[in-house]
């Protein structure tokens, strides 16, 4: 290894002119959108429109190919190639793997936008000044009805589904691969070395690799920046608190340490239990929503969204909008959604990288993208579905339940927990309701940071599985101070729109690793192959 890491002193066991570098670089941006949010929103906000109107064909091209890459992946030969040596096997259980991939990977965003999404999308009056739902509208249901609400699930599932897991599975995969088949670092540079060799261990490899903390760190800082606010709206349903700044600053705080207390733990501990926990609160709340609303509808609606899900996804991932009101739907829906997999999919990649060693390439594939995906279409039909038939059957008409004017004035904290006050509503049951999807915010924010610090420093230790705990404690910290940092600054929408700008060099990076890991692949294959027929 041409690059060998600190061997004493405070940077012992990293790399330090890398770790350094990401420290200024985080500085200078948190800085920059702090002191100035005004200017950095404009100029992030140009660069990201920019992007999404020059690009989107290129996004949407780019993560049908990810999505075909896996389909090969999983058809050939190159299958049964190991993450690893060929006798070797799984670290950790089906049930553990499952869990943590669902919880690191995806947990808060379906809570975020579990309710919301498909109300956007059912409503046809085109509050933000282009339509709701032009799929639905290109399928003849434009009024509010049952095949609009099916529709308005199978386009939320779509934006939640294998395309987006398709991305992290290319990234996961091709990390796997390198570090424990290949021996090299578990590190984004590490898929290069099929084109640039040694040179991975110089500039190339450490921007590579930087790029991947930046989009941990400001990754992670914007989704805890975002999410506390819907947790400080449960917190004063459930116990009456202010939902305002200082309650989002003290639950910023709570979050990070209960993190950090998880990253230094590591992953067969803290990571794991936690995870764990996710998944059985999350069966008691989805099962709540399930029987206690309107349980044989959302069967029936759950059999029809994923087959008209199964029908229309490939030709959905290949549909370019081609005028200004679709145009400006698909830019602020899909092409988003794309750069956000895009801009997420290194630290989840690594992660799942992490905790996916000894399994087969297939095994790895249809794990990753099957399991987390039917998980998310249980749940956001339940969720989705509920608040699509309190609005079905509203006493005022379809639309008139209440929570579509939530989502309008983009309330969509309130909008989910007025969704269960239809279930449960406001008493005790409603109560201990609440505080499940509270108790769950917080804990997808806890296993989202503490993986994406054990992430980062696992990057900047070049691969270290075990990287120096005080550097976890170090960026565990640094990331929840981000958040609080531009949450008081109202810097963090210029955060979250220079992340999804990020996506696009991400992109390039991702497509390089496809090609490296298809490569490496078919070269061993060859040799594979060679060696036989030498016997």
């Amino acid at each position: 290894m041409v690059t060998e890491l600190s061997q004493e002193g405070f940077f012992s066991g990293m790399h330090k002119g890398m770790t350094i570098t990401a420290a200024l670089l985080v500085l200078g941006f948190v800085l920059f959108t702090g002191v100035m949010p005004d200017l950095a929103s404009g100029l992030f906000g140009t660069t990201r429109a920019w992007i999404e109107t020059t690009f989107s064909g290129y996004y949407l091209i780019t993560v049908m190919l990810l999505l075909v890459v896996c389909a090969y992946i999983v058809l050939s030969r190159h299958g049964s190639v190991r993450l690893g040596p060929d006798d070797s096997r799984p670290d950790f259980s089906n049930f553990a793997w499952f869990s943590m991939l669902f919880s690191a990977g995806i947990g808060i965003g379906i809570l975020f936008f579990g309710v919301a999404e498909p109300i956007f999308y059912f409503d046809n009056t085109g509050a933000f000044g282009y339509p709701n739902n032009p799929h639905a509208d290109m399928a003849g249901a434009a009024a509010m009805n049952y095949e609009r609400a099916i529709d308005a699930l199978r386009v939320s599932v779509f934006h939640w589904g294998l395309h987006g897991w398709a991305i992290y599975v290319i990234v996961g995969m091709s990390l796997a691969y390198f570090a424990y088949r290949k021996g090299l670092p578990l590190a984004l540079r590490s898929a290069l070395y099929p084109f640039i060799g040694e040179r991975i261990f110089g500039p190339i490899g450490h921007a590579v690799d930087i790029l991947g903390v930046l989009g941990c760190v400001f990754g992670v800082a914007t989704s805890l920046g975002l999410g506390v606010s819907q947790m400080a709206v449960g917190l004063e349903r459930l116990v009456g608190t202010d939902p305002g700044l200082n309650s989002q600053l003290v639950l910023i705080a709570v979050i990070s340490a209960v993190s950090v207390i998880s990253a230094v733990s590591g992953v067969q501990r803290g990571i794991k239990i936690i995870s764990e926990m996710n998944i059985w609160v999350s069966v008691a709340v989805v099962a709540t929503f399930l029987i206690g609303g309107p349980t044989l509808w959302l069967i029936g609606a759950f059999g029809d969204t994923v087959l008209d899900y199964a029908i229309n996804f490939i030709p959905m991932g290949l549909w370019f909008a081609d005028d200004p009101g679709t145009t400006e739907w698909q830019q602020g829906w899909t092409i988003f959604y794309w750069g956000w997999w895009l801009a997420w999919a290194p630290f989840v990649g690594i992660f799942i990288a992490r905790i996916s060693r000894g399994r087969t390439l297939r095994e790895f594939v249809l794990g990753v993208l099957l399991v987390p995906t039917m998980i998310i279409f249980v749940w956001l039909i339940i969720f989705g579905g509920n608040a699509l038939h309190q609005e079905l059957t509203a006493a005022g008409g379809p639309g008139s339940g209440g929570i579509i004017e939530l989502v309008n004035a983009w309330n969509l904290p309130a909008a989910l927990f007025e969704s269960a006050d239809g279930i449960a509503g406001t008493g005790t049951f409603g109560w201990v309701l609440s505080a499940l999807m509270v108790f769950l915010l917080m804990s997808w924010f806890v296993t989202s940071s503490d993986s994406g610090t054990l992430v980062l420093t696992t990057i900047l230790s070049l691969g270290n599985e075990e990287p120096p705990q005080r550097f976890r404690v170090f960026w565990g910290v640094v990331i929840g101070l981000v958040a609080a940092t531009l949450l008081m600054a109202g810097g963090l929408k210029a955060l979250q729109t220079a992340l999804i700008a990020a996506a696009l060099p991400l992109s390039v990076v991702i497509l390089v690793m496809t090609a490296g890991v298809l490569v490496s692949l078919f070269r061993e294959s060859r040799r594979r192959i060679g060696a036989t027929q030498r016997q």
